[in-house]
């Protein structure tokens, strides 16, 4: 039997690679996010990538993860969910707390820790009635070690890694296993550029001199091998960071 994932946030960077390497692993795959463009051309990607539909199907899902109203419409759409990966998210800013702007720390805490919550509560009941259901949270080095200028990311992504733990205390005797990936730094088309308000330079800088910073397939990559696990393995948290970096605030640059 295919077991069907729904990866949140899959429109570019770690869901869009998600969602390519967990069709190539046989997965159903329902790729959720706002941008629909998006979505749809990774569907033609998956799919001409396997034109005899022998890793399953893929389907794109119009889902913003801050509506109660989106959410629920994803979950009455499905007919059932193997596997969560609540992947939607990001930063915005970088300035002190002293400085900080009240706006940017309510959207990250309502994509990174009420968008989780909003999507896991909605597909839970689907996730233990597959007998062998699997949330994969995807969080950050910062959801662990903090750094200055963080602010309002670094919190809110304590916060999920504490909704993370909290879950797993809470379902461990439902059949759903709780994975956190917690990403050092990656270099994809949007992260750092969103986060620095559009400013190309600036977001190019974040990875000036670092040789080999992770890209989104190297986080892909952690997340099959988590969930195709046997039924009865956890992993509970998958600390990955390039070579060159030590913490969030320690990078070797050449």
């Amino acid at each position: 039997m295919r077991k069907t994932a729904v990866i949140t946030g899959a429109s570019s960077g770690i869901g869009a690679a998600t969602a390519r390497r967990l069709a190539a692993e046989g997965f159903n795959i329902v790729a959720a996010a706002r941008r629909r463009d998006r979505l749809d051309a990774l569907v033609k990607e998956i799919e001409a990538a396997d034109p005899a539909g022998r890793r399953g199907f893929v389907e794109a899902v119009t889902l913003d993860v801050t509506s109660e109203e989106s959410v629920a419409e994803l979950a009455a759409g499905l007919p059932e969910c193997h596997v969560l990966i609540n992947n939607a998210g990001g930063a915005h800013g970088t300035e002190r707390i002293a400085d900080a702007k009240t706006e940017d720390w309510r959207v990250m805490y309502d994509t990174n820790v009420l968008g989780l919550l909003r999507v896991t509560r909605a597909l839970l009941p689907k996730l233990v009635a597959s007998g062998s259901g699997h949330v994969v949270n995807i969080t950050s080095l910062a959801a662990h070690v903090p750094y200055e200028g963080g602010g309002g990311y670094v919190a809110a992504k304590h916060a999920a890694a504490a909704v993370n733990d909290i879950m797993r205390l809470e379902l461990v005797d439902r059949p759903v296993r709780i994975t956190e990936v917690a990403p050092g730094m990656v270099k994809t088309e949007e992260f750092s550029l969103v986060r620095l308000r559009g400013d190309r330079s600036a977001a190019d800088a974040v990875y000036s001199g670092v040789a080999e910073p992770l890209v989104a397939d190297d986080i892909a990559d952690c997340i099959a091998w988590a969930v195709t696990r046997p039924a009865h393995v956890n992993i509970d948290r998958i600390d990955v960071q390039p070579r060159a970096q030590a913490a969030p605030y320690k990078i070797h640059r050449e």
